[in-house]
């Protein structure tokens, strides 16, 4: 194809862009936020969050940005192996997972990295300007209209072959369609009434090689927990610890500094050690997630050709998983799949949407039945939950004592598997022998 356009520049935008420079003579960027050099930007205030990059992530990662780990551990960012990584459940340590392996750095630090990466590249070049609709013509997207900001803005067309939304949640692109006379897609949502919120630390050697601690409440615990907050914590670059925590409903946590050093001394022992040892380096701060989203093109009887939808702009999953950046750069996989099969820019990507969905359906079913033990979300309750929270809950206890069950059960949480994995019989009667010798 001769011109991609990819409208947005956030991670999810950044590894579409990555993956059209191997189709496109020349990939587009819009982009109208301005990003310091800092990695922040005034328009994605959750960038400011701890974010998860979860096994799988980090494989797709280091494809598409060879060598990609290296220049971020030499940056600041730290990698974390075996024991270095640790998940709590119910504020017990799980059984060691071999070959464990997840990376410490923040989201803007990551993503300054990816863009400088994206923006090397030959063949694609950035524009800071917001998309203000599309071009269509005989049942395809053709181009977009642009706006810059500022006395002197002016508005553009940008003709393109492809065109990728990665405006993010509150991408105003199905009013467009609508608009232009197209159905919008069909949504799937749950209400989780979410909020969570992050903070910096000075980092010593108060907790040794650890990078990654991840406390969970255990399967029978509710928004209010009982025995220990939810929270994580990582060693991130700066010599700085990045904590988050989080809480549903009346429980959500707030930017008092205070209470924030209140909550994290009733989690577990490493975000206890660092309350109490080290000094908190600016605000709080803090974000809120109402609903869990999805977007499911497949349903739609048409849609517009060369033209395809990716990150937050297709699903928007509760946080409280790290799903996020690794369901974004699996989007960027499954575009990279489509593009591969020299599709028509005339015909619906329907191939795409195909392959993308069965991603964001095993990380929905993940986080949604996770969701629906807490007594606040009132459903939709998939046929057969009751069996299938039982069984999960069974699960979730033996692999706090078995390290092949917790090997199974965070090769799903990791998005490696699909949760299918976890009805493997062979899998549930070790875990069943387990719990019964506990």
């Amino acid at each position: 194809m001769r011109r991609a356009v990819v409208m947005g520049g956030s991670y999810a935008g950044l590894f579409a862009a990555r993956v059209l420079s191997d189709h496109a003579d020349e990939v587009v960027v819009v982009e109208p936020d301005v990003i310091g050099d800092d990695g922040l930007g005034r328009r994605t205030p959750q960038r400011h969050q701890l974010h998860a990059l979860l096994s799988m992530g980090h494989i797709q990662l280091e494809r598409w940005f060879p060598e990609i780990t290296d220049e971020l551990v030499k940056g600041g960012a730290l990698l974390g192996e075996g024991h270095d990584v640790q998940f709590y459940l119910d504020g017990r340590l799980k059984a060691p997972v071999a070959g464990a392996r997840m990376l410490g750095a923040t989201r803007p630090f990551l993503e300054s990295h990816l863009r400088s990466r994206v923006a090397d590249l030959e063949n694609v070049r950035f524009v800071q300007a917001q998309v203000t609709d599309l071009v269509l013509r005989q049942g395809r997207v053709v181009g977009v209209t642009t706006a810059s900001e500022g006395e002197n803005g002016s508005t553009d067309i940008i003709d393109a072959d492809f065109v990728v939304d990665a405006m993010g949640r509150n991408s105003p692109l199905e009013g467009w369609l609508v608009r232009h006379g197209w159905d919008g897609a069909p949504v799937d949502s749950m209400r989780v009434d979410l909020g969570y919120a992050t903070a910096f630390f000075h980092r010593g050697n108060e907790l040794g090689s650890t990078v990654i601690a991840h406390s969970s409440p255990g399967p029978a615990s509710d928004y209010q927990p009982k025995v220990t907050e939810p929270g994580a914590l990582a060693a991130v670059e700066g010599d700085r610890w990045s904590v988050v925590l989080a809480g549903y409903a009346d429980h959500r946590p707030g930017p008092d500094p205070e209470e924030f050093l209140r909550r994290m001394r009733r989690c577990v022992a490493p975000l206890r050690t660092v309350a109490d040892t080290s000094s908190m380096i600016g605000d709080v701060k803090t974000y809120r997630f109402v609903e869990s989203r999805r977007r499911v093109h497949s349903r739609l009887s048409r849609f517009p050709g060369g033209l395809v939808v990716v990150g937050d702009a297709l699903a928007s999953v509760n946080p409280v998983y790290g799903q996020g950046l690794t369901l974004a750069a699996l989007a960027a996989n499954a575009l990279g799949a489509h593009l591969r099969s020299a599709p028509s820019p005339r015909d619906p990507a329907w191939n795409y949407f195909r392959l993308v969905e069965a991603i964001v359906d095993a990380a929905w079913q993940l986080s949604t039945a996770a969701d629906l033990a807490q007594p606040h979300v009132t459903g939709p309750y998939p046929r057969g939950y009751r069996v299938q929270k039982w069984v999960a809950d069974k699960l979730t206890e033996a692999s706090v004592i078995d390290p092949v069950v917790n090997a199974a059960y965070m090769s799903v949480v990791n998005m490696q598997q699909s949760p299918k994995a976890l009805s493997d019989l062979g899998l549930l009667v070790r875990a069943t022998r387990v719990l019964a010798g506990r």
